[in-house]
């Protein structure tokens, strides 16, 4: 949990690792995240589970498979 006080910006909101201390407490699984909205002048959070090992897995085989585009698409940028 390096980056839990580093909250990064996505068009939602704000995205921040949830310690499992916080996680339990909340009766939510440990490496859960949290979706940080501004409403009203008060934070919002929304808990967004953790990956399941399969998506994991999955997610690895494609970054493998086309490891070459994306480093190419990043060297190119936006």
């Amino acid at each position: 949990m390096s980056d839990v006080f580093r909250p990064q910006k996505t068009d939602q909101g704000w995205i921040i690792e949830i310690p499992d201390e916080i996680a339990t407490a909340m009766d939510a699984p440990n490496g859960s995240l949290g979706l940080l909205c501004v409403r009203d002048g008060k934070i919002e959070v929304e808990i967004l589970p953790p990956p399941s090992p399969g998506l994991d897995e999955s997610v690895s085989r494609i970054h493998a498979k086309f490891k070459d585009a994306f480093e190419e698409m990043k060297r190119l940028g936006d």
